[in-house]
């Protein structure tokens, strides 16, 4: 398998044609984009080009916002905008909001983020990611001739463990979860509960490229291929219901 970054693509601004930007950088790098391959989209630069930004003078924050803001040592403008991307406020601590988004994500600040932002802006999650990576796979499969696998990529934080890693907000063209249930392991034992995340593992995968200083806003993933048959999945199925949610 080869993981290749696509450098060189100019800043992304609202409106701009993302799949057009992706296939000429590929094409400028000499791999281009083929039948087959998954191109793993950082949610940056797709939240950009479907004008997902707000202004800090396009907010007002609440008073309970301001003040807790101040109290935690945060931007009361930024907090304001987590609390309108969020549908619940899961934890806080130490200044930190861990949130529900309304697409069900649960994460840091609702996805809310100023690096890479416009200055004196915030940059906010897609509002479907699925449905963002479906029109980015169309797009580019009309360029290509046949429509590529598209991974829309944010990095997370996790319980229990240090460090961000890639995720899978929204899926198009290839499995979000490989479902092992009833499959044999090498000594023949049943399998009865493996389910992987494999969307989330092609995100992790394009990080080790992409980075966070590199300016690769997208990589594309050639050659691979998931262990066992599953059909095409989304970025939903790879979230927990809350009912089935232990640490909640």
């Amino acid at each position: 398998m080869q993981i290749l970054g696509i450098e060189g693509v100019p800043e992304v601004r609202p409106g701009d044609d993302l799949a057009r930007l992706l296939f000429d950088g590929a094409e400028r790098c000499g791999f281009g984009i083929r039948a087959g391959d998954v191109v793993a989209v950082c949610q940056k630069v797709v939240s950009k080009a479907e004008g997902r930004i707000v202004r800090r003078d396009e907010l007002k924050p609440a008073r309970v916002v301001h003040a807790w803001a101040l109290a935690n040592d945060r931007d009361p403008w930024e907090v304001q905008a987590v609390m309108a991307e969020a549908r619940k406020v899961v934890k806080t601590g130490r200044g930190v909001l861990i949130t529900e988004t309304h697409h069900g994500l649960v994460c840091a600040n609702a996805g809310v983020d100023r690096s890479n932002a416009p200055s004196g802006a915030f940059t906010l999650l897609p509002r479907d990611p699925d449905r963002s990576a479906a029109r980015l796979a169309e797009a580019l499969g009309r360029l290509v001739g046949a429509d590529p696998g598209v991974v829309i990529t944010d990095t997370f934080g996790r319980p229990f463990r240090e460090g961000a890693v890639g995720v899978a907000l929204g899926v198009a063209g290839v499995p979000g979860l490989l479902d092992y249930r009833g499959q044999k392991d090498t000594a023949g034992r049943r399998l009865r509960t493996t389910v992987v995340a494999f969307a989330d593992e092609v995100a992790a995968a394009a990080g080790l490229v992409a980075g966070k200083l590199r300016r690769i806003p997208a990589v594309v993933l050639r050659g691979l291929s998931p262990e066992i048959e599953c059909p095409p999945g989304d970025g939903a199925s790879l979230r927990r219901p809350e009912g089935e949610d232990l640490f909640r």
